[in-house]
């Protein structure tokens, strides 16, 4: 890059937006509050103030954030940036082992909830010795209210009046590790991923450019913020590009809420995983509202969207819905399908890169010939340096010069992306990756289980459920119900499998291996035979 062109930070980028438009709005709960580009501005200010003050957040500390998606977690993120601290934004539907494990890996000072709080976070952190701090907005003049922290709570050496600079202008380094999240491996382990200003500017930049996004536009957020898909494609973008973005006023998405808050907001589109797109739908066919809003594209990604229900989105909306291909590592966006001004969209392809490199690799790292499958490969600004103390995940990821996805694609005449399967086993559930292996474990401490593999089976609702097979130990009168009830003490809700299948014996390779692709066909025959 040119010397006369440094390299972005976000928050440059969100201070430039804040300064261009100061006045116009940028988050809001329909109905509850609404603040401005620089009402959001100076409550992030004076919360990172406080952080470093009371908290004594320093320069790479993390600071864990468990919220559903209210105002206070868009103020606290950006707070934790600004101070120049990694923000690790967690689901509050973890349980309290999934909550000291995320914890404790990402080496949190400090958590931070909404006035409700989250007992197992709380309990987690109280364990692992971490303060909790509890935020909440009363109005737009703020400031947010910080409850049960100290001074110096984070183990810093911070000091009581406030005087830690604060406007990060010049003090966010491109360097500065500013978000870490954690992806679900193949191993049992979810490996930790941290993504620096340079790489989330990078993502934004990525995503403003195909989109077009400007301050005209309006989103409602549907998806947590605690995933990189709601986090950076439909807050920090649209706050970047000066825009505004409404957060649903349960916290969450709901379907009978949406188009209200979508027309309220004055959105002009949205992004969603396909289940949110097919409940949507389903909204439409048994309740359709009077008009829909106009909008200027409907975006997919996190999981592979049937061409069948881009077809009925299209025609129950109006607008171009534009599948696109994301992954944490790659600080969300890697391609995308483009608005109809910028060239075709293809329902079963996941589009062209945008801002970076792509490359179909064959296992000793050469490209493949055109039309052929292999491995998707990125590199670009918005791609992580690598994973967070794990050289051996490194050392597959990163080979030949290129982020290697896992995913096997053939990208086309045209230079648009079709993914074909993968090389991971993990399972997509709407969006949320599940890895089995970590499933299995749950499965294997229960004392009644000889034997479990867990594995993913096509649903018409979530794109794949989680299904298991288990054989019980001998003498042991184990049921489906006992494995379902240890699951969910044992694991967040979307991890639990939907069907068990007890069982004598399971399906082995000529070789005597167990794998999960051949066991689950097995069991998918049968359910269907019965």
């Amino acid at each position: 890059m040119a010397a006369d062109a440094p390299t972005p930070t976000l928050t440059a980028l969100l201070n430039k937006a804040a300064a261009a438009f100061p006045a116009r709005r940028a988050v809001s709960v329909p109905g509850k509050i609404e603040l401005t580009h620089a009402d959001l501005d100076a409550l992030v200010d004076a919360a990172a103030a406080r952080l470093a003050a009371d908290a004594g957040v320093r320069p790479g500390h993390v600071v864990a954030l468990s919220f559903p998606n209210t105002i206070e977690l868009v103020i606290m993120f950006l707070a934790v940036i600004r101070a120049r601290a990694v923000a690790a934004p967690l689901n509050p539907a973890y349980t309290q082992d999934e909550f000291e494990f995320y914890l404790s890996d990402s080496e949190s000072r400090l958590l931070i909830t909404n006035a409700e709080g989250n007992p197992a976070a709380q309990a987690a952190a109280a364990k692992l010795g971490l303060p909790h701090a509890a935020a909440t907005l009363k109005d737009a003049a703020g400031p947010v209210h910080l409850a049960g922290l100290g001074c110096a709570a984070a183990n810093g050496n911070g000091n009581a009046n406030g005087s830690h600079s604060n406007k990060q202008d010049d003090n966010n380094e491109p360097s500065d590790v500013a978000l870490f999240l954690h992806t679900s491996g193949t191993t049992s382990r979810p490996k930790g991923v941290p993504l620096t200003q340079a790489n989330l500017a990078a993502s934004v930049g990525n995503i403003r450019s195909v989109y077009r996004l400007t301050e005209a536009d309006a989103t409602v957020v549907v998806l947590p913020l605690f995933h990189v898909h709601g986090l950076l494609c439909g807050l920090l973008s649209s706050l970047a590009s000066g825009a505004s973005v409404a957060l649903p006023a349960a916290g969450r998405f709901s379907a009978s809420s949406f188009w209200a808050e979508m027309r309220a907001s004055g959105a002009t589109w949205y992004t969603a995983v396909p289940t949110i797109h097919q409940i949507i739908l389903d909204r439409h066919a048994a309740k359709p509202e009077a008009s829909y809003p106009a909008l200027r594209f409907v975006r997919s990604c996190s999981a592979s969207l049937a061409p069948a229900i881009l077809e009925k989105l299209e025609a129950a909306f109006g607008a171009p819905v534009l599948e696109a291909y994301a992954m944490t590592e790659a600080s969300h966006l890697m391609t995308s399908n483009p608005l109809p001004q910028d060239g075709p969209r293809k329902p079963g392809s996941v589009g062209r890169p945008v801002g970076q490199e792509l490359a179909i690799l064959d296992e000793e790292g050469a490209r493949v010939a055109g039309g052929a499958a292999g491995e998707v490969c990125i590199r670009g600004a918005n791609v992580t340096a690598g994973y967070k103390g794990n050289p051996e995940a490194n050392e597959a990821a990163f080979r030949f010069g290129w982020f290697h996805t896992g995913d096997i694609g053939v990208v086309d005449e045209e230079g648009y992306l079709h993914l074909v399967g993968r090389i991971k086993e993990l399972i997509n559930r709407g969006g949320e990756k599940i890895s089995p292996i970590e499933v299995d474990a749950v499965l294997l401490e229960h004392p009644g289980v000889a034997q479990a593999v867990s594995f993913g089976v096509p649903d018409d609702k979530y794109g794949e459920e989680i299904n298991c097979a288990v054989i019980p130990r001998e003498g042991s009168a184990l049921g489906a119900e006992d494995v379902v009830a240890h699951c969910r003490r044992n694991l967040a809700s979307f991890k639990v499998p939907k069907k068990v299948f007890i069982t004598g014996e399971l399906p082995k390779t000529a070789t005597g291996k167990i794998q999960r692709r051949i066991v689950a066909q097995h069991f998918v025959q049968l359910a269907k035979a019965a």
